[in-house]
């Protein structure tokens, strides 16, 4: 078991490098990737499984400790990033399928990774894990509703299609790995360190998938929606900080707020770019799934090395 923990301590140590490094291959060899693309859901609802196992119903009590704080978090979620991805698809009149991918990611609750980044950059971590808990229980409602919103100006949207797939792959999911939790309490601790690898592994196979079934298109377009991407995390993080800041929180939640905000669920965009539109819908998810796995270690890096 304690090698199975050094593994999975590793892998998510090293997580940039298996994205980008089978996101590259997959470009190269989309054979090898493509049978993947079938199984996303099924992936992200094990990956929101393994999430569910590591929260408790104290992660739960963080609104009632520190409701300002987690409420100011939750909201900037659900405006930033949807408002940033409106504005660069506009700005950059981007193809319609695209354009919905970007808003989609932007539309989506913070990623699990949020956690470990803010843990790295000596933030809030306990604020970090309750918005991503809340942020994620309300994505069956928020994100059909705001991708309706913004991106139905392209595409047409089904917004009770899209809350039907969250419920099936996030929110059950979640919820089955809090009562296993609640139920096996001893044996989920005992496995919880290995969970990370299965989180790695997960992502790193939707991410390549999404590439192997895209590579024409990333071909062809594909610096282009790396630039927006990002743009679209670099301002998260910035404009997710400097509003934490004017809203008074203390430093270390100022940086909980801004990596919650920049780090989004892309597998789950992923998955829903490939179930209700089309394939290349699917690539800003990918890509932002190898960027802020980049940008967001880098930040961490930086602020854990601040005396403050």
């Amino acid at each position: 078991m304690r090698t199975l923990e050094r593994i999975s301590t590793f892998a998510g140590n090293t997580f940039a490098i298996w994205v980008v490094l089978f996101g590259v291959i997959a470009f190269f060899l989309p054979e090898g990737f493509t049978w993947i693309a079938p199984h996303i859901s099924l992936l992200l609802g094990v990956i929101m499984f393994g999430m569910g196992l590591t929260l408790s119903l104290d992660d739960f009590k963080g609104i009632i400790k520190a409701p300002k704080s987690v409420i100011i978090g939750i909201v900037l979620q659900y405006t930033i990033m949807p408002l940033l991805a409106f504005g660069l698809a506009t700005l950059f009149q981007l193809p319609p399928e695209v354009a919905v991918g970007v808003i989609l990611v932007g539309c989506c609750p913070g990623g699990t990774a949020s956690n470990v980044m803010t843990y790295l950059a000596r933030g809030n971590t306990a604020l970090s894990v309750t918005i991503t808990a809340f942020s994620t229980i309300l994505a069956p409602i928020l994100t059909p509703a705001l991708t309706l919103l913004f991106a139905s100006k392209w595409l047409p949207v089904s917004a009770g299609d899209m809350f039907l797939t969250i419920v099936q792959i996030i929110l059950v999911p979640i919820v089955l790995g809090i009562v296993v939790r609640l139920l096996f309490h001893k044996q989920v601790e005992k496995s919880v360190k290995a969970l990370p690898l299965i989180s790695v592994i997960g992502i790193v196979a939707v991410a390549s998938a999404v590439v192997a079934v895209n590579t024409d298109h990333i071909a062809t377009t594909g610096l282009l929606i790396f630039s927006v991407v990002i743009l679209h995390n670099v301002l998260g993080l910035l404009i997710g900080f400097l509003l934490g800041k004017a809203l008074k929180l203390d430093y270390p939640d100022q940086k909980a707020v801004s990596i919650e905000v920049g780090m989004q669920n892309s597998g789950l965009g992923s998955a829903l770019a490939l179930a209700h539109f089309a394939p290349v819908a699917a690539v800003p998810s990918a890509l932002f799934s190898v960027w802020h796995n980049i940008s967001g270690p880098l930040l961490a890096t930086w602020w854990g090395k601040q005396n403050k």
